[in-house]
C-alpha cells in the first residue's frame, strides 16, 4: 500500500526544517534538508557530526567530484564524506551554486559509497516536490514514519487529479470562456483549464502553458511566457474553439524559488540548461501526464497542439491523447530573451 498523504506531510516537514526518512529496497535514510536547516537543528539531528552530505550528480560535477569512482554515475545521487571542515555553513555553500563565486575554494571533499541508493535518489525527487535545493545531511537508520519511493510516485500520480470546480469566465480576448479547476487531495495548488468557445466537432486547439509568475504576472522580459500566454488565448479564440491548460509547474517543475536561483546563475553567465543542472535538477522536470489527465477528464482524446516543443507532443501521446497536428507557436524575441530562446532551440529541441 502506498500513502501519498505521507509525502504531503514529509514535504511540510522539509519546508519547516524538520527531519524526514525514506525507506528504499536497499535501506533507509534519515534526512535533514540543508536549505531549511541551521546549525542548531543539525546538532540535534547529528550530534556526532558524522552525517555525510547527499547531493545530485549535477551538483557533484560542478564541485569536481564526478571523476571519483563513487560519483561516477552521471544521473545518480552522490554522498560526500563528512569532514572537520564540512560544517553547516560549508554544506550550505555546497548545496547552493549561487554561492560559488562568493566561496570559490571548497574542499577537498571525497565521494563515498551510498548505503541506500534507492532512498537517496528518492530524496532528490522529494526535494524537487518540496521546491527545495536537492541537498541533505543523510544518516542510515530505520524510522517508523519513513516514506517510500512508491509513496512519492503515488503523490505525483496524474491519475489522482479530479475536477473540483468550474464557472463561466470571460477573459480579455476571449469572452466566451469557462474555467475548470483540478486538484488532488494532496497537492497544495490547483491546475486550471480555460475552455474558449464551443465544441464544433473538430479537435480543439490546445495549449499547455506552465505557470510563470515572473512572465505571466510581472511581465518579465527574460522569457517569452507572458506573450505566449496572451498569443495562445488569441489564437485559440480565432480557431473557433480550444483549451488552454495552465499547469502549476513553475520553472519547468522546479518551483519559483529555484527558478529565481537559476536566474541568478544566468546572470553569472550560464544558460538556462546549465543553470538547472548546476542547481541539481533535470533540464525539464515537468509532468505532462497531468495535462493528459486534464484533457481526458474534459472528454478530449484528440487535439491539435499549439507548441514548439516536440516533447509535449510525445508526452500527451504517451498519456493516451492523440495529437492530430502540431501548430507552431512562434513569437519574436526581445534583447533580454534572445539567448534564452536560442538555448531552447539549440539545446532542448524546440522547433523555433
Amino acid at each position: 500500500m502506498t500513502d501519498p498523504r505521507a509525502v504531503a506531510r514529509a514535504v511540510d516537514a522539509l519546508r519547516r526544517g524538520w527531519p524526514v526518512a525514506i525507506r528504499g529496497a536497499d535501506g533507509t535514510l534519515r534526512l535533514l534538508a540543508i536549505e531549511t536547516a541551521d546549525s542548531e537543528r543539525l546538532r540535534a539531528f547529528d550530534p556526532e557530526g558524522a552525517a555525510p552530505v547527499l547531493l545530485s550528480a549535477g551538483r557533484a560535477a560542478t564541485l569536481k567530484l564526478a571523476n571519483q569512482r563513487e560519483a561516477a554515475a552521471p544521473d545518480g545521487p552522490v554522498l560526500v564524506e563528512r569532514t572537520l571542515w564540512l560544517d553547516f555553513d560549508t554544506a550550505t555553500a555546497l548545496a547552493d551554486p549561487q554561492l560559488d563565486l562568493a566561496t570559490p575554494l571548497k574542499g577537498p571533499f571525497r565521494a563515498i559509497a551510498l548505503a541506500a541508493p534507492e532512498a537517496a535518489a528518492a530524496a532528490l525527487r522529494l526535494a524537487r516536490v518540496a521546491g527545495l535545493l536537492p541537498a541533505f545531511f543523510a544518516i542510515p537508520g530505520e524510522d517508523a514514519e519513513a516514506i517510500t519511493p512508491a509513496d512519492i510516485d503515488a503523490h505525483e500520480d496524474a491519475a489522482r487529479l479530479r475536477i473540483v470546480g468550474r464557472a463561466r469566465l470571460p477573459v480579455e480576448g476571449a469572452e466566451d470562456s469557462e474555467i475548470v479547476a483540478f486538484r488532488t487531495d494532496e497537492m497544495p495548488g490547483e491546475h486550471v483549464a480555460l475552455l474558449i468557445g464551443r465544441p464544433d466537432g473538430n479537435p480543439p486547439l490546445v495549449r499547455l502553458h506552465s505557470e510563470c509568475l515572473t512572465g505571466d504576472v510581472l511581465g518579465s522580459l527574460k522569457c517569452d511566457c507572458g506573450p505566449q500566454l496572451k498569443a495562445a488565448i488569441a489564437e485559440i479564440e480565432a480557431s473557433g474553439w480550444g483549451i488552454l491548460l495552465y499547469l502549476r509547474q513553475e520553472g519547468r517543475g522546479i518551483g519559483l524559488i529555484n527558478k529565481l536561483r537559476a536566474y541568478a546563475l544566468q546572470d553569472q553567465g550560464f544558460d538556462t540548461v546549465d543553470a538547472n543542472t548546476r542547481l541539481g535538477f533535470a533540464v525539464d522536470a515537468r509532468n505532462f501526464g497531468i495535462a493528459g489527465r486534464m484533457l481526458a477528464l474534459l472528454g478530449q482524446k484528440r487535439v491539435r497542439l499549439l507548441t514548439n516543443n516536440p516533447d509535449k507532443v510525445a508526452a500527451l501521446e504517451a498519456a493516451g491523447i492523440a495529437v492530430a497536428e502540431r501548430v507552431p507557436h512562434k513569437l519574436p524575441p526581445n534583447p533580454h530573451n534572445e539567448r534564452y530562446l536560442a538555448t531552447k532551440r539549440d539545446r532542448t529541441g524546440h522547433q523555433l
